[in-house]
């Protein structure tokens, strides 16, 4: 018991100097950027055709002999000479995107910036590729990047859609613009709906006796609340929005994948990728992988990033979270063994 209780107030005084360092960082930091603009970040671009020869010549050196590696590489330059007497075709060209989706959709302003820079290179010859993974969110910040993607769509650009993981709710949303969308055997699709809840802690406020008012200008300027009384009528408005929002959600759906029976696919249901080809939610059962691999044969693959500069409270911030995360995480599974599939 004494080791335990050592050991306790030991990890209580690490934890202690770490939050102070950091709160005294972050200060710090806030100080250094106070009055400062933000800087704007920069366009990163990375020919991937480069990326697949260098995998495969590091395989290679490691796999051949000495003997057959200069063979190969002897035979390799014998068809670069020819190649290079002749007079150089035009290739396709393929730019690709990623889209991380949280909840507020962040990526949406990294997304926006780099399709502007592509639509003003790109031809209908070329072709948009967007690897996607969210499970959706809120939705007018998914409604802002879906727009965004319907960019590409109207300046004739072809766009696939690539989903390794998971498109649903307003990651479908996203996803349905593309002309061809292509998922994982085991990704996860669909869920075509709109969900919305709150606590209400109105009958424990009263328990205690406890009054809070909720006034409003407007009938239905708050329909249902935390703290106040609800109502049946509030219920009713409440409902009539998501209904209403979820009718847009299967319009929009259906203008771009018209080919679907929207109403037995707009249930709010999830389908793994073999199943979604069925609904026709996907086309291709493809990984992004062997997607982008394929076309970096006969086209100029590049990948496209915008990189925004954050600030060095930003970046302390952001590495204090990571560090949180972890030791809770680390901490919680010790704790409950957990696994998960």
């Amino acid at each position: 018991m004494d080791f335990l209780a050592e050991y306790a107030s030991f990890l209580a005084k690490t934890v202690t100097l770490v939050v102070a360092i950091l709160v005294v960082l972050i200060s710090f930091a806030a100080l250094r950027s106070k009055g400062r603009r933000k800087s704007a970040g920069h366009l990163q671009v990375s020919k991937l055709n480069e990326f697949y020869k260098g995998l495969r010549e590091r395989l290679e050196s490691s796999v051949l002999d000495k003997d057959q590696l200069k063979a190969l590489r002897k035979s390799e330059s014998k068809t670069e000479k020819k190649t290079s007497k002749k007079k150089p075709e035009a290739k396709p060209r393929v730019f690709v995107l990623d889209f991380d989706g949280d909840i507020k959709a962040s990526a949406t302003e990294s997304l926006r910036n780099e399709i502007t820079a592509l639509l003003s290179l790109a031809t209908p010859k070329d072709e948009v590729v967007l690897r996607l993974e969210s499970g959706g969110g809120m939705v007018h910040s998914y409604g802002l990047a879906s727009s965004q993607l319907a960019r590409i769509r109207q300046a004739g650009v072809p766009l696939t859609v690539c989903i390794d993981k998971v498109a649903a709710s307003g990651g479908y949303m996203m996803a349905c613009i593309g002309e061809k969308i292509i998922s994982a055997p085991f990704a996860i699709l669909g869920s075509i709906g709109v969900v919305a809840q709150l606590p209400n802690v109105n009958r424990l406020l009263k328990k205690h006796d406890i009054d809070f008012e909720v006034l409003t200008a407007g009938e239905y300027k708050r329909t249902l609340t935390v703290f106040g009384e609800n109502t049946e009528k509030g219920r009713e408005k409440f409902q009539e929005d998501l209904d209403i929002t979820h009718q847009l959600f299967k319009n929009f759906v259906s203008r771009y994948r018209p080919q679907l029976a929207i109403d037995e696919v707009a249930t709010g249901e999830v389908w793994l990728g073999v199943a979604a080809l069925d609904k026709q939610l996907v086309d291709e059962l493809q990984t992004s992988d062997e997607y982008l691999a394929t076309k970096a044969k006969t086209a100029e693959v590049f990948h496209l990033h915008y990189a925004e500069r954050k600030s060095l409270q930003e970046r302390v911030g952001l590495a204090a979270s990571g560090s949180v995360d972890r030791v809770l995480l680390t901490w919680w599974n010790r704790l409950t063994q957990q696994r998960f599939w």
